[in-house]
């Protein structure tokens, strides 16, 4: 088997989204005896597994569907999919995305032709059910590819791109993990979002030589119940977590040392900026407890980053504005607050 499809489900039913991500599955140009589909009901409450049922008697051995007892979030769903997975090659997609009909058979070919151990390309945001093109997000670039070196291994870790838009020779992820011997592998960490950043880095890292197509072949549905227009608790919770698992498994995996500057900034963006202000979000941020949990942020990162400012990465890519107010915010937490607050209604009355 030359290529398995990882696709956690979860809810998925309504309007069509899941048949829609199905559909440009099982019609990938990929031959049919080369590939399969695995997709993993995450114990939704829905008809979601129903539909996946229907799925695997349509296409009697190329899609696979497998359900989850108990909901472990995206994490749990595709470790249980890789377990069951037989493919060289590794590919994920998220159950409410798509895909053009040749993009598993242009990344393959790509790898084919290089050499490559790891493929990927860029995406696009849409929020209809078509094909047509929408707003473009180069995942990766040019300065990233080739035969990996240390100089790529950092621009690889400073932008590493989106798990789904990418293929992966299976030792990245796997080893030598034999197909089907066990139930689930532990790979991603359960019960959390984010989980993609907590465990990408390792996989970057164990690549040899990675090649990108910069066109977009993925579309990324965008819609209300999308983990990326979700503030909650939880969410933000669990961003700081995967920030910690971030530095955690490159001290556990021994790359922290060498590659230091690039993944605290890693764990400032993701722990730090990104979570600090989608809980300040005016539409969509924390609704309840906002000062008590950014204060908490703020301390925290005191503690464990008091010098985050001085990182090398942080000074040439976080922007003016977001420096000032996080600056403010290290200095005060009550002026921080305050002030963010105000500007805020300062630009909604200037609209």
């Amino acid at each position: 088997m030359k290529l398995s499809i990882i696709v956690p489900v979860y809810n998925m039913s309504a309007d069509g989204k899941l048949a829609f991500c199905l559909d440009s599955l099982m019609a990938q140009t990929v031959p049919a005896k080369d590939y399969e589909v695995i997709a993993v009901d995450d114990a939704s409450t829905d008809d979601s597994f129903s539909i996946l049922k229907e799925y695997e008697e349509r296409y009697p051995g190329r899609f696979i569907a497998l359900q989850s007892a108990v909901n472990h979030h995206q994490g749990g769903a595709k470790n249980i999919g890789l377990a069951a997975a037989k493919g060289e090659w590794i590919g994920f997609i998220d159950s409410d995305d798509w895909i053009v009909p040749d993009y598993y058979e242009r990344l393959l070919k790509k790898a084919e032709e290089t050499g490559a151990d790891m493929v990927g390309c860029d995406y696009c945001f849409t929020n209809e059910h078509s094909f047509k093109p929408g707003r473009r997000i180069s995942s990766n670039n040019a300065e990233q590819t080739g035969v990996m070196d240390t100089a790529r291994y950092k621009k690889l870790l400073l932008e590493t791109g989106s798990l789904v838009v990418k293929v992966y020779r299976r030792e990245l992820i796997l080893g030598d993990y034999v197909p089907g011997s066990a139930a689930k592998v532990d790979i991603f960490p359960e019960d959390i979002f984010y989980e993609d950043n907590a465990v990408s880095n390792s996989w970057m890292l164990r690549c040899r030589h990675f090649e990108y197509i910069p066109e977009a072949l993925y579309f990324y549905y965008q819609h209300d119940a999308s983990t990326v227009h979700t503030v909650s608790l939880k969410n933000l919770k669990d961003r700081m977590e995967a920030g910690r698992m971030i530095l955690d498994t490159a001290r556990k995996e021994s790359y922290y040392d060498e590659y230091k500057a690039e993944l605290d900034y890693q764990f400032i963006t993701l722990f730090y900026k990104n979570t600090l202000f989608s809980a300040m979000q005016k539409k969509t941020g924390l609704k309840k407890g906002c000062y008590a949990f950014t204060k908490e942020l703020r301390a925290q990162m005191k503690n464990l980053f008091p010098d985050f400012e001085q990182n090398k990465y942080y000074i040439e890519r976080t922007n003016t504005e977001e420096k000032k107010l996080m600056q403010m915010q290290m200095k005060s937490q009550l002026l921080f607050y305050i002030y963010y607050r105000l500007l805020w209604f300062y630009r909604g009355i200037r609209k």
